[in-house]
């Protein structure tokens, strides 16, 4: 994703939501892109211990490629791909990312499995006047398991005390509706539509305060 696609943010066409996570711990379907919205309305559970929350550091480094290199196909069926440039340039792309992160602007999380693992990425982007866009990705093979509901729930909660936010914003296309479920269990409410990927989106508010 360009540099900015490291935030997974929609410049050019970004997604924000880029898992086809479960809904009521059932994989997205291969209608994949669409399953009509048929998953369970209750909030899923997560079928697994949580991954630890790890604000990014220098050290990910070499774990976030391989999280990226593993899943480039899969995320690449959702959204845009990265392209190539982003792997040869990674080094520097993630020294940005941590220059961001002290800066206040962004802030990138990871999921870390036992070993050290990186399952997925949760990002809070754009963070100015008190609201910040949430962007996750998960990788394939840790989705269906209610992850993307967890980690959303706890960074939204990480939104509001340890960055004192009182609004976050997504986008998300309307093809991925595993995705809206995923907003929609943690308090997300639709707003506008949009256009995004060349695709007909939806606009998502959640308000802290």
């Amino acid at each position: 994703m360009k540099e900015r696609d490291e935030r997974d943010t929609p410049e050019v066409g970004e997604c924000s939501f880029i898992d086809r996570q479960a809904v009521g711990g059932k994989p997205a379907h291969t209608e994949s892109k669409e399953d009509k919205g048929t998953g369970s309305e209750s909030t899923p559970r997560l079928q697994r211990p949580m991954p630890d929350l790890q604000l990014v550091r220098l050290d990910h480094a070499p774990a976030l490629l391989a999280f990226e290199r593993e899943n480039r196909a899969y995320f690449a069926a959702v959204i845009p791909d990265r392209g190539d440039e982003f792997f040869a340039e990674f080094d520097a792309r993630h020294a940005q990312l941590l220059a961001s992160q002290t800066a206040g602007t962004d802030y990138f999380y990871l999921l870390v499995a036992e070993g050290g693992e990186v399952v997925g990425r949760v990002n809070l982007f754009k963070v100015a006047d008190g609201s910040a866009e949430l962007g996750y990705r998960i990788a394939q093979k840790a989705a269906g398991q209610g992850l993307a509901t967890a980690v959303v729930r706890k960074v939204r909660e990480l939104a509001a005390t340890e960055y004192r936010l009182s609004r976050l914003r997504a986008r998300v296309t309307l093809d991925n509706p595993a995705s809206r479920k995923v907003l929609e269990h943690n308090g997300f409410v639709a707003g506008g539509s949009l256009t995004l990927n060349g695709k007909p989106a939806r606009s998502y508010i959640c308000e802290l305060r």
